[in-house]
């Protein structure tokens, strides 16, 4: 599939693939999960470009940032994370969703390096890499080194999940960057289930709620759409009216599912182009998402692109031990 984007295939960033579970390797290292927007930063003779992961140049967007990255020593393309931080500093995905409204406290997480004057970097082993990006980063309360851990994933998990954070990574300490790629080579561990959708409609609204009811949701198989559940919870009243607003401009007369579904008759069906993020318990044998909760929009993902993201079997199990 041809992908038309604003940022060249070399630095578009490196991508994880999901595992079942935490473990101990010392050939491994663990960072946190950062739960917000993957972004790549363009130094170039001190002018900064930001992109968003599906290539989009968003630096108008998030200027504060930009401008404390012109702190960079030389020219530099890194690889790192945009979060929004509440009190106690833990960054949170819906924060994200308002800190283009309401000032919002924003730090860039970096957490790799591809290039460094003209050097490419991407050859060498991760840790190289993260000491060499440490070198040259600024002392900016928006920017912020992602440090790591050594060999105890599972302790460094259970801590994640008692702070209530999204999960944490996993990476091969002698890794190489691959540009686009999705590896085995980085992992990510999530304390919950979360899963990017699609909303394909919004039924009529219910009692006192304002807009709309519950979200029709769906996810990209083959050349189709396959219907995934409803979400009704996690929904503000501000979200209710931006979200609406957004929605019926995509009105449609058709679902785009092949079968019928739930609240047919009480849904407005909209094109399937707007990305959402959900948190939920389980997946049903029905292939429905059971309790899901809505976080917020993905301005940076395609909804082509949206598919069921199953987790592979543990690093211990691929590795046969026991």
């Amino acid at each position: 599939m041809s992908r038309t984007s604003t940022l060249p295939k070399r630095l578009q960033p490196m991508l994880a693939t999901l595992t079942d579970g935490p473990f101990d390797d010392a050939r491994w290292i663990f960072e946190d999960k950062y739960d917000g927007f993957r972004m790549v930063a363009n130094i170039a003779g001190g002018r900064v470009t930001l992109y968003s992961r599906n290539g989009k140049i968003i630096s108008h967007r998030y200027t504060e940032v930009a401008k404390a990255l012109e702190g960079v020593k030389g020219d530099a393309v890194i690889d790192g994370e945009l979060v929004a931080l509440d009190e106690n500093g833990v960054s949170h995905f819906q924060l994200m969703q308002n800190a283009l409204r309401h000032e919002a406290n924003l730090q860039y997480c970096a957490f790799d390096l591809m290039f460094h004057d003209q050097e490419d970097l991407r050859r060498l082993t991760l840790l190289e890499r993260k000491k060499r990006l440490k070198e040259i980063l600024p002392r900016h309360k928006r920017i912020a080194f992602s440090r790591h851990r050594k060999t105890n994933g599972t302790k460094f998990f259970e801590k994640a999940e008692r702070q209530g954070l999204e999960g944490i990574m996993a990476k091969r300490a002698d890794s190489k960057y691959l540009s686009g790629a999705r590896t085995d080579n980085w992992l990510k561990i999530k304390t919950s289930k979360r899963q990017e959708v699609v909303i394909a409609g919004f039924t009529a609204p219910r009692r006192t709620r304002p807009f709309f009811g519950a979200l029709a949701l769906g996810l990209r198989e083959k050349n189709g759409w396959r219907y995934i559940g409803h979400v009704g919870t996690g929904f503000g009243h501000k979200t209710l009216e931006e979200l609406h607003g957004k929605l019926i401009k995509l009105k449609t007369a058709k679902s785009p599912f092949a079968g019928k579904v739930k609240d047919e008759a009480v849904t407005t069906w909209v094109k399937p182009s707007l990305v959402a993020e959900v948190k939920f318990t389980e997946w049903t044998t029905k292939g429905e998402m059971r309790h899901p909760v809505y976080l917020g929009l993905r301005a940076d993902k395609r909804a082509e692109d949206v598919t069921h993201e199953r987790e592979k079997p543990g690093h211990n199990k691929r590795a046969g031990k026991r």
